[in-house]
């Protein structure tokens, strides 16, 4: 701190003498403390020393007049400031015995406005910014100076960031615009301060193949218990699902489709009943990709599914203060850019779906959907709970197996369809010594002949067979093998 007052004034550094009536701040005019606070937050940040001269003198200061200094600091950047601007201080106490007050102000998010006008930091000195400038910054931190979370630029990301293919999903081919001028008004890059186009959270999210490399958390922890309560050992099932965000969705979905039952009973057709409601199940995975705070670092959607319940975990409180009890009724979007463009990406064929083509269609109609599906197969409805103000939990409770008393059976997904899509099955017609399988056991094995790869390969791993894909060691366990060759033997004998 002595070297500095030595040094003198820079870009981040200003000193100012205050002068006091017993224990009230006289000068300097809270206006020009305005300006030189507001001027360093539209910059780079900066320090603001008191109570020291331009020529580095300090002027002693009572702890008492250190209070009223630092109460007159916080009324300047909550009243004279527009948006107000947050700022951290600290007190230091010099070897002559003397003590200053020390201003932190960071490079904002937003763009603030003083009693002077929108002012920025050159040099050692502060001059009102030009229209062009102006108008330059708000482009850069956000429009109307409010910057969306998933807006934020990700520090060392650029275009070469992305994966072609992911990103040209976005790109219009009715327009000559350049693939920069695109992507930044769709907001997935954005240009720092140095003029330098990076990867926004959103662009990350959605157009690389591991988001999670470059927002740590930004996946979704599966697992499937047997029970009731947690515990590892009663774990049944479990995935760490990245990619895309669409395709976390996909995963997702697939996860919990593949590891939840259906009861059945005749009466005196079959009637089926899904443990979750899948349109529920899908609208509440949509909901906590989209909405979750991806600012949190190394917090992650967590999914957990039991025997009498699922819990979805996201991180992040519900954005805009929208209570709890209100969520049936009122919308409120944290990550506008991902929600503006899921508003346009083909959903595809995901189980829950329905009938939408895009992953988010009209608006603030989640919830709803959660609610009421899961009444209508439950009789319950699901629960909302917001744990330490920092992570929204979602229960949806089971549907109830067939009544006793009723035939009925509840069975687990068809053992072949457990395993990977596609890399599963390849190791079958190789054990049983075909080229291709007969197309019965393709229709009994996926429901029809349009997935069945072709042609088939395997990959040898001592005497067992193993793929590759979405699970646990259960999947390639040779007993797992063994009954996937009981049933393909079964359906060729029927050939």
């Amino acid at each position: 701190m002595l070297l500095q007052l030595k040094l003198g004034e820079d870009s981040r550094v200003e000193f100012k003498e205050a002068v006091f009536s017993g224990n009230r701040v006289r000068a300097p005019h809270r206006d020009a403390i305005a300006d030189e606070l507001a001027a360093f937050g539209n910059t780079i940040g900066g320090t603001l020393i008191f109570s020291v001269s331009d020529a580095g003198t300090v002027r002693l200061m009572s702890r008492q007049q250190m209070d009223a200094l630092e109460t007159f600091v916080g009324e300047i950047c909550s009243d004279s400031i527009r948006p107000p601007l947050a700022f951290v201080t600290q007190r230091l106490a010099l070897p002559d015995g003397s003590f200053v007050l020390v201003v932190a102000i960071e490079q904002s998010a937003l763009v603030h406005k003083s009693p002077g006008g929108y002012l920025s930091r050159q040099g050692s000195t502060k001059r009102e910014m030009s229209p062009e400038a102006l108008n330059r910054l708000f482009q850069q931190r956000g429009r109307f100076g409010l910057l969306g979370p998933d807006e934020a630029i990700i520090a060392g990301t650029g275009v070469n960031t992305f994966d072609e293919i992911l990103a040209d999903r976005f790109l219009s081919s009715r327009t000559t615009e350049p693939t920069t001028v695109q992507l930044t008004k769709l907001g997935l890059v954005r240009e720092d301060d140095s003029g330098v186009l990076r990867a926004t959270i959103a662009g990350v999210l959605l157009c690389t193949t591991r988001p999670d490399q470059y927002l740590r958390g930004a996946m979704i922890e599966a697992v499937r218990y047997r029970g009731t309560v947690f515990g590892r050992a009663s774990q049944h099932d479990a995935a760490s699902i990245t990619g895309p965000l669409d395709q976390q969705i996909r995963d997702a979905v697939n996860f919990a489709r593949l590891n939840t039952r259906v009861a059945a009973r005749k009466a005196p057709g079959r009637i089926e009943t899904p443990q979750f409601s899948p349109r529920a199940l899908f609208e509440a995975i949509v909901n906590a990709v989209v909405h979750r705070d991806y600012s949190i670092e190394n917090a992650k959607i967590r999914l957990f599914i039991f025997d009498d319940r699922l819990e979805l975990y996201s991180p992040g409180a519900l954005p805009n203060t929208l209570p709890i009890e209100a969520m049936r009724n009122r919308q409120a979007t944290r990550n506008e850019t991902l929600a503006s463009i899921l508003r346009m990406l083909a959903v595809g064929d995901i189980a829950g779906a329905g009938d939408r083509h895009y992953f988010l269609e009209q608006r603030g109609e989640g919830v709803p959907v959660i609610y009421e599906q899961t009444r209508a197969l439950t009789g319950r409805d699901p629960e909302y709970e917001l744990l330490g103000g920092a992570e929204l939990r979602l229960t949806i409770p089971s549907a109830q197996p067939p009544v006793p008393g009723i035939q009925g059976e509840v069975s687990d997904p068809p053992l072949v369809s457990r395993l990977p899509e596609h890399r599963s099955l390849r190791c079958i017609p190789t054990r049983l010594g075909w080229r291709r399988p007969p197309m019965r056991l393709a229709e009994s094995l996926l429901g029809s002949t349009r997935n069945f790869p072709s042609p088939f390969s395997a990959r040898p791993r001592g005497t067992v067979l193993t793929w590759s894909g979405i699970g646990t060691r259960r999947h390639r366990s040779p007993c797992s093998l063994n009954r996937c060759l009981l049933v393909a033997r079964r359906c060729s004998r029927r050939e």
